[in-house]
């Protein structure tokens, strides 16, 4: 075995420590062994099926136990899972599953409404059963060992330019990011992670890695609930749990004296919590570590420990170990100390660019699009994530793609989207609309077209109607100008 190989994750971790607790599920528990039994079952039904090791599966799937099983049984086959957002429209859908040229799509009954939009462009399994010994079964040509340079996940994440990209995952790519987590947060033999994120996001799947690569049991939710939240950190003996700045808002305010002294952290994504929450957390025996990634990082690549969480208020961190950072100001520089500029990272951890769409590295560095400085002592401070980003409740919206959909509308000259600040979801889209002249249209009009076309956490929440969209010279969106315009209409 060369240096770039290294054993499969589930067989090694089922070889290593048979008889751990591996996941909880509701009241389901299996050791790593079960679950690689389960797993490699599952993958002699994909393998019946005709999945091979070169395609691409589509995942419009839950979190729950069937779906860790499945696909956990593409890493027995070495097939490449296109992890799908859930709340994606037919259309939306049907625009990665063509472009990431699936081959099957594996789904639940529970999106038998967009199934059925669906069906006529790709081949769909619905195998999320337990009568599963009930499929044809064909002996799979199991992976030994995977290549760090290898795909293991495709996940979709939109562009700046509106076209949602699939950022390639490689095997080495989760490797190091679960070493770099492991090498800040520490690693313990009694570790158990809470997982209540989507597993079609980067910051679930990096849980399910993580889990085999540690040892370490995993306790899944299918959806975030803070009472069950709070009662399984109790009862499942939960050290850690990733959460966005929502959810931790619903933690804290919810318990009322401590979280048990084994609990170690909460690893805090999606934009940062205010420092009068942070106090209440560390008060409540909650200790968050803020952390800056994305999906092109495979999850956090800069993170800031609690003991800096007071005097580095606002502060994303430093690198983890295997990632660099630097920032590049406007004459293409590192810029200097409290300088703000365009954040670049490197390291084993980043991508290496899109599905069909090439890259954003430059000499091996990631062009991050996102605008931050370093202080004195190295500590990044975000300015703005992505320039135009919208971050609502954890989920990344772009206005662009948002506007694409506008302008398509019958009636709609021209369109902007900003975000309008909000205070459960942190931001919401708000849309400017320019109207053709002599048209007819509403508000109500417009939302009704965008809830046919957009998942729903993208549909702008406010609608105004303007004369014109301010732009460049360069006819670019003046995004600023409609910020203010947000701030004038709110007052």
């Amino acid at each position: 075995m060369t240096a770039e190989y290294i054993p499969n994750f589930l067989k090694n971790r089922a070889n290593l420590t048979p008889n751990r607790e591996a996941i909880v599920y509701n009241n389901q528990r299996l050791t790593f062994l079960e679950l690689y039994e389960k797993a490699y079952n599952r993958a002699g039904v994909l393998t019946a099926k005709g999945v091979k090791e070169e395609d691409n599966i589509g995942f419009l799937v839950n979190n729950n136990l069937q779906t860790v099983i499945t696909l956990l049984s593409l890493h027995i086959i070495g097939a490449k899972a296109v992890l799908l957002n859930n709340r994606l429209t037919a259309d939306e859908l049907i625009f990665q599953l063509n472009d990431a040229q699936t081959t099957f799509l594996l789904t639940e009954k529970t999106f038998a409404k967009t199934i059925q939009k669906i069906e006529s462009e790709i081949p769909i399994c619905t195998l999320f059963k337990e009568d599963i010994p009930s499929y044809p079964y064909e002996q799979p040509l199991e992976k030994a060992e995977v290549s760090l340079q290898e795909t293991c996940t495709i996940m979709y994440t939109s562009g700046t330019t509106g076209s949602p990209k699939g950022v390639i995952q490689s095997y080495g790519n989760h490797w190091w990011s679960a070493v770099g987590s492991a090498l800040n947060l520490g690693l313990q033999e009694k570790d158990v992670w809470l997982c209540a994120l989507p597993l079609f996001h980067i910051s679930g799947y990096s849980i399910l890695i993580r889990s085999l690569l540690y040892g370490i049991k995993i306790v899944l939710h299918d959806h975030f609930s803070v009472e069950k939240v709070i009662a399984d950190i109790e009862k499942e003996k939960v050290t850690m749990m990733s959460v966005v700045t929502l959810m931790l808002k619903k933690i804290e305010n919810a318990v009322e004296q401590k979280l048990p002294a084994s609990f170690r952290c909460m690893l805090l994504g999606g934009g940062p919590a205010t420092i009068d929450v942070i106090k209440s957390c560390f008060r409540k025996g909650i200790p968050v570590y803020y952390s800056y990634g994305m999906t092109e990082t495979s999850s956090q690549i800069v993170t800031l420990a609690p003991e800096d969480s007071f005097k580095k208020a606002g502060s994303a961190g430093k690198p983890l170990f295997p990632a660099q950072l630097k920032i590049m100001n406007e004459k293409g520089l590192e810029a200097a100390q409290q300088e703000a500029g365009e954040i670049i990272v490197k390291g084993p951890n980043v991508s290496k660019g899109y599905l069909n769409k090439g890259t954003n590295r430059v000499n091996g560095w990631f062009h991050t699009g996102d605008i931050g400085y370093k202080d004195g002592e190295g500590f990044l401070y975000v300015l703005d994530r992505r320039s135009d980003l919208i971050i609502s409740g954890g989920e990344n919206i772009y206005p662009a793609e948002i506007e694409g959909i506008l302008t398509s509308i019958e009636g709609v000259w021209d369109a902007g989207v900003v975000g309008m600040e909000d205070e459960l979801w942190g931001q919401v889209p708000a849309a400017f609309i320019v109207k053709k002249h002599g048209i007819t249209l509403t508000e109500k009009m417009i939302l009704s077209d965008c809830s046919e076309k957009m998942a729903k956490y993208k549909i702008p929440k406010k609608i105004f109607f303007i004369e014109r969209i301010p732009r460049n010279a360069s006819k670019k969106i003046l995004r600023r100008e409609l910020r203010k315009l947000v701030m004038a209409r709110k007052e």
